[in-house]
């Protein structure tokens, strides 16, 4: 009876030592909603990001100014934001090409496009002239089909002083169809239409119409009065 006994216990004893795993229905529900909090978060995360792409590309496009050809509607420092929908549906980088157009720039105005020159490189300046237009300058004096253009946002920084070539003597010359003439308001220090030609229509970005942010860290950093305001 002893042996027997002996027997029993030592076929019995590995099993004690053996650790019992239940799955209750509190684990599983608990995993199934971490795995339910993250799949949410990372489709909320992916429609954020195709929204945003969708925004940029078809919409509306932040530009930052570096220069001050179009001093002093556009200040070096200024973040702008441009109307890509305005003119119609353009498809973005690396295509830069429009598929449908509901829109024409008007004279007078801002726009943002591939320049001419280098298409790498995104111009602004205003449209002064549009196709059959005919654009003479004569002593600075801008003439769109024979009437004089008294343009408000033009500036001079050299006054009246005059200097060879096509800034201040220029034309006249006939806008091709599905072409643009263009120049910035700050006339005596752009470089636009007069030196290398016409803007070509499908390289139109859209429509500039709103200063979001503006600084100038070596004057007095934020220009607080700039913000919000709409572009002439």
């Amino acid at each position: 009876m002893s042996r027997n006994k002996t027997n029993v216990e030592e076929a019995a004893s590995p099993l004690v030592d053996q650790p019992v795993r239940v799955k209750t229905p509190a684990t599983t529900h608990a995993k199934a909603t971490k795995k339910s909090v993250v799949r949410e978060y990372a489709e909320a995360l992916l429609i954020a990001l195709l929204l945003a792409f969708f925004i940029r590309s078809f919409v509306v496009q932040a530009f930052k100014i570096p220069s001050g050809s179009m001093l002093p509607t556009l200040q070096i420092g200024d973040h702008i934001l441009v109307n890509k929908f305005i003119y119609g549906l353009r498809l973005p980088y690396p295509f830069e090409k429009t598929l449908v157009e509901w829109g024409q720039p008007q004279r007078g105005d801002v726009i943002v496009f591939v320049y001419p020159k280098d298409p790498s490189k995104d111009f602004i300046k205003r449209v002064v002239a549009l196709p059959g237009d005919t654009v003479e300058i004569r002593h600075k004096q801008l003439y769109v089909n024979g009437v004089k253009v008294d343009d408000p946002h033009a500036v001079f920084a050299d006054g009246a002083q005059e200097i060879p070539g096509p800034r201040d003597n220029f034309g006249p010359v006939t806008v091709p169809e599905g072409k643009l003439f263009v120049m910035g308001d700050n006339r005596d220090k752009s470089h636009d239409g007069r030196f290398w030609g016409f803007v070509d229509r499908g390289a139109v970005k859209g429509k500039a119409f709103l200063i979001y942010w503006s600084w100038d860290g070596s004057d007095r950093w934020v220009r607080w009065e700039r913000i919000g305001r709409l572009i002439p």
